[in-house]
C-alpha cells in the first residue's frame, strides 16, 4: 500500500463552516470589543484565544493541551484564527479572573468561598442576544440550579455528599446558560442564595431581560430567597420542603382529587399559605411576599408508616407559589419541566468539559466554566442553525454526534486567483 500525504489537509474541515457562521454573526468582533484591551504587541486577540479553545471542545477534545497534542497539524491552516500556544490560553483564561469573596453567614462561622465574574457574564449574555435565544420568548421563564462538580484541586472544600469539588449556581432560560456563579463545596444551595439571586437578576435587568417567572427546588424554600425573588419576577413555582407549618396547611386542604400518574395511583390538592410568617414575626423582619398557594401531591406510603405532623401515612411534595390562575395540575406539568435542566448539566459536564477543570484555583476556574459555557450556546444555536440547511444533522444531536456527522470532514484551503478556497473532500449537502 503506497501512502500521499498532505500537510495541508485537515481531518476536522466542517469546524470551517462553524467558525464561519461565527465570523458572521460577530462573535469574534464582539469578543475583542469587550474583554479587556491587550498591549499593540501582542500576537493574540482574544478572538484567537477563545476560538482557539473552543475549537478544541467543538472537534471532541477536553483540555488546551489537545492544541499542541492531538490537533497540532489540524488547525494551523485555518485562515480565521491565529492558533496559540496552550500555555498561552491558559495563561490569558487566568487573566480574565476576578478575586474570589469571602462570606461568613449572620448565624455561622464558617467560611464561604464565591467566585463571580461580571465581565464575561455579560460577554455571555452579548452574546445570547446577537444570537437572537430570547426573542422568540413572550413570557420567560428562569430556571435556577446548582451542580455538584467533583474534583481534587487544591482548593475544593468537601460538598455535602462527601466529597471535594465545587457547586455552583447556573441560571437558565430554555436551555440557555445565562448565568453562572461558582462556589466552593461546602456553600451548599442555599447558603447566601438570596445574594446569587440579586446579583443575577442585576445583570439580567441591566440587559433588559425581564423574567415573568422563575422556577428552582426546595433549597430555595425560604424567607431571604423567596423575598428577594418576589422583588425581580412575576409569578414563582418553587419546590416546598416539610416542615410544621407546611404540615399543618396540608391538614387543611379538603379538594383532594385523585390522580394516576405513571399507573400509581395519587392525590392533589391545593390551599392558601403565607410561608414564613411567624419566622420573619420573630426575627422582626418586614414581610413582603404575596399570597401564597401550596399545591401538595401525596401518595400512600407502602410501609404504611404515619407522617407525624399530618397523621397520615402518605409521601408528600408541594409546589409553592404566587400563581393564582393555573389549576392544580398544570403547575405541577408547569413546574415538573424544569426537570430538563439536569439534562443540561449533564451535557455541560460531559460534552464541554465543566468534569475537567484545568486550574487548582476557584476564581480561575469559574472564568473556565463561563468560556465553556458560551461554547455550549453557541452549538445549541449552530445545531438548530446547521440542522435546518444540512438533512444528516437534527436539533437533538449532542455534541459527539455532530463532530462525527458534521465536523470531521477532510478539507484543504488552497488559494487560487488570490482568493482562498475551501476543498471539501466528500459530499456535503449544506445550503450556503
Amino acid at each position: 500500500m503506497k501512502l500521499i500525504q498532505s500537510t495541508q489537509l485537515t481531518p476536522f474541515g466542517g469546524l470551517n463552516f462553524v467558525l464561519t457562521e461565527f465570523e458572521t454573526l460577530g462573535i469574534g468582533k464582539l469578543i475583542n470589543q469587550q474583554l479587556p484591551l491587550l498591549a499593540n504587541q501582542s500576537k493574540y486577540s482574544w478572538k484567537d484565544i477563545i476560538y482557539s479553545f473552543w475549537s478544541v471542545l467543538l472537534c471532541g477534545g477536553d483540555c488546551a493541551e489537545d492544541l499542541s497534542v492531538n490537533f497540532k497539524d489540524s488547525f494551523h491552516t485555518n485562515p480565521f484564527i491565529n492558533i496559540p500556544s496552550p500555555d498561552r490560553i491558559l495563561g490569558r483564561m487566568k487573566d480574565l479572573s476576578e478575586p474570589k469573596q469571602i462570606f461568613i453567614t449572620p448565624r455561622g462561622s464558617s467560611k464561604h468561598e464565591f467566585s463571580f465574574n461580571d465581565q464575561l457574564n455579560q460577554l455571555n449574555l452579548s452574546i445570547v442576544k446577537k444570537l437572537g435565544c430570547l426573542k422568540s420568548t413572550k413570557h420567560i421563564t428562569l430556571d435556577y440550579d446548582n451542580t455538584n462538580i467533583f474534583s481534587e484541586k487544591s482548593d475544593a472544600a468537601m460538598t455535602y455528599l462527601k466529597d471535594r469539588g465545587y457547586t455552583p449556581g447556573v441560571g437558565f432560560i430554555g436551555n440557555t446558560v445565562v448565568y453562572v456563579e461558582n462556589r466552593n463545596g461546602n456553600s451548599d444551595a442555599q447558603t447566601l442564595q438570596q445574594d446569587t439571586l440579586s446579583r443575577m437578576f442585576k445583570l439580567l435587568n441591566a440587559n433588559n431581560i425581564r423574567i415573568d417567572r422563575f422556577r428552582a427546588d426546595s433549597a430555595s424554600c425560604q424567607l431571604s430567597t423567596l423575598s428577594e425573588v418576589s422583588k425581580n419576577v412575576d409569578t414563582f413555582y418553587i419546590r416546598a420542603r416539610m416542615n410544621e407549618s407546611l404540615s399543618e396547611a396540608i391538614t387543611q386542604i379538603s379538594n383532594w382529587t385523585s390522580i394516576e400518574v405513571q399507573d400509581r395511583e395519587m392525590l392533589r390538592g391545593s390551599t392558601l399559605f403565607n410561608p414564613f410568617q411567624k419566622i420573619a414575626g420573630r426575627n422582626h423582619q418586614e414581610y413582603i411576599l404575596p399570597p401564597c398557594r401550596l399545591v401538595v401531591t401525596k401518595e400512600k406510603r407502602v410501609d404504611g408508616q404515619i407522617n407525624l405532623f399530618t397523621g397520615e401515612a402518605f409521601n408528600y411534595a408541594a409546589i409553592l407559589t404566587n400563581d393564582h390562575f393555573m389549576s392544580d395540575d398544570q403547575i405541577v406539568m408547569f413546574y415538573n419541566q424544569r426537570g430538563a435542566i439536569e439534562r443540561e448539566f449533564d451535557v455541560l459536564k460531559n460534552d464541554f468539559s465543566w468534569n475537567k477543570m484545568p486550574f487548582s484555583k476557584i476564581e480561575y476556574n469559574t472564568v473556565f466554566l463561563l468560556i465553556t459555557a458560551m461554547c455550549r450556546n453557541l452549538y445549541h444555536f449552530i445545531i438548530n442553525c446547521f440542522s435546518a440547511r444540512y438533512k444528516n444533522l437534527s436539533p437533538e444531536f449532542r455534541l459527539k454526534k455532530f463532530i462525527f456527522r458534521f465536523i470531521c470532514i477532510p478539507t484543504k484551503w488552497i488559494k487560487t486567483g488570490r482568493i482562498m478556497k475551501l476543498r471539501v473532500f466528500g459530499r456535503v449537502e449544506l445550503r450556503t
